[in-house]
């Protein structure tokens, strides 16, 4: 069972939730002429968090302001960030741009089209909603334009999935409920769910989810996929597959090592230290060997073994595979050592 932390950790705001902040607090300066200090918004479940103003300016017929993105104590790459709106009046309604640091979709099968910026879609319902209240508050027309920018989004966005999902040149405007929990697994598996909307879209016969780095590299050049083939799956097997049996490609391969995919070919379907354990006494009644069951680990198991464990392993986790998904969806298992060389396949 997972240990609780001795201390609450500290949750934080969406670069969705700061960016409507900004979009409200630019507004302001818009129409009455002078940007607050401090801004209020309400967000999707009703909660109304307060953000301060970081930097802003009005000029003639535009405005823009910034606040400082506090992701509270998860590890999120955007924390600290800063993010900025700038409106001004539009010929008609409300658009959205991306401005530096804001990427593009240039892939199908993501909530956002083609060619449009990665602003998603509750963050652009969050600031219609602000457009159309500052505006009926203040008696003006809500026909405003709003651009988004993140100083150093291009290089952060790196550090994400974007550029695999075909969000190239920037950051995206995230968020469903405004909160950032902290280490939440919900990002990391809407990560996953997103890369198999844009497999599905792009018709690929092949996608593959890996446990680690040397896993997926060890995958991929097996197997010649491209980048947005890989879905970054770390742990979370069975998010990938749930989601995979609801949205089917017509091939899946699962990689990692011999440790965690000891764990799925023993029932397990979240690999994470903290969620599943391997079961020794359970490997040592397969093999026959009782000294199995006094061993700290899967590797150390493997070592004494050999290739029949490995070869145990990769059968019953297609096993495993195999029952979360359709007939339509064909599965294969890589299992590798720490060197990334390959010791079973099933």
């Amino acid at each position: 069972m997972t240990r609780k932390p001795d201390i609450e950790l500290r949750r934080g705001w969406t670069t969705g939730a700061c960016a409507t902040g900004a979009v409200q607090a630019a507004l302001r300066g818009l129409w009455e002429g002078r940007v607050p200090s401090k801004v209020q918004i309400t967000l999707p479940r009703g909660e109304t968090p307060v953000f301060q103003i970081e930097h802003s300016e009005v000029g003639d017929g535009w405005a823009k302001a910034s606040i400082i993105k506090d992701a509270g104590d998860d590890p999120d790459v955007t924390h600290q960030a800063l993010i900025e709106a700038a409106v001004k009046i539009s010929d008609g309604g409300i658009v959205f741009k991306g401005g530096a640091g804001i990427g593009h979709v240039t892939r199908p099968g993501l909530p956002i089209a083609v060619g449009e910026p990665a602003i998603n879609p509750v963050p652009r319902e969050m600031m219609r909603a602000v457009v159309n209240d500052t505006a009926a508050r203040l008696g003006e027309a809500p026909d405003i334009e709003i651009t988004l920018s993140v100083p150093n989004g291009a290089v952060l966005a790196l550090k994400t999935w974007n550029p695999r999902l075909g969000i190239i040149g920037g950051l995206s405007i995230l968020g469903t409920t405004g909160i950032v929990r902290p280490f939440s697994c919900a990002a990391w598996i809407a990560s996953i769910h997103r890369g198999i909307d844009v497999a599905c879209a792009e018709n690929l016969p092949h996608v593959a989810g890996c446990t680690g780095a040397t896993s997926e590299r060890v995958v991929q050049g097996l197997y010649e996929l491209p980048d947005h083939a890989m879905l970054d799956m770390g742990d979370f097997v069975g998010g990938l597959l749930k989601y995979l049996a609801k949205h089917p490609v017509p091939r899946i391969t699962i990689g990692g090592g011999i440790g965690k995919m000891t764990k799925l070919a023993q029932g397990a379907r979240d690999l994470h230290s903290g969620r599943s354990q391997v079961d020794l006494g359970a490997l040592a009644q397969v093999f026959g060997l009782s000294e199995i069951a006094d061993m700290n680990t899967a590797l150390q198991a493997y070592e004494t073994i050999g290739k029949p464990m490995a070869n145990w392993v990769a059968e019953n986790a297609l096993s495993t595979i195999s029952d979360m998904l359709p007939d339509t969806v064909s599965a294969d298992v890589v299992v590798i050592d720490r060197n990334g060389e390959v010791l079973a396949r099933a």
